[in-house]
């Protein structure tokens, strides 16, 4: 007892120790690993996204998150296969996220 008591004499009694991360004002990156429940504002993690197919060069929209294989409307080539979650697009394929309104 005397040994813990000498070791906290030198101190304040209301000792404060900084936090490693600002809770207050989280960074953009830290707020999209969150959970999308869990953001200090919820918001989902899908998005619609204009689609560039590489043959026709004819745009088509296309969800994140597909679950089904996406064909060109024009010449019938495939630009998104589906996985667990996003959904992945076929090489050669440019695409933009769409406005959220």
């Amino acid at each position: 007892d005397q040994q813990r008591e000498a070791s906290f004499q030198g101190r304040p009694s209301c000792f404060k120790m900084p936090l490693a991360v600002d809770l207050l004002h989280p960074s953009a990156e830290r707020l999209q690993r969150e959970h999308k429940l869990k953001r200090l504002v919820q918001s989902p993690n899908s998005y619609f996204m204009d689609v560039k197919c590489p043959g026709c060069v004819s745009i088509s929209t296309v969800f994140s998150h597909a679950q089904t294989v996406v064909l060109c409307s024009s010449c019938s080539q495939v630009l998104c296969q589906p996985t667990g979650g996003k959904a992945r697009l076929t090489e050669g394929c440019s695409f933009r996220k769409k406005k959220q309104f």
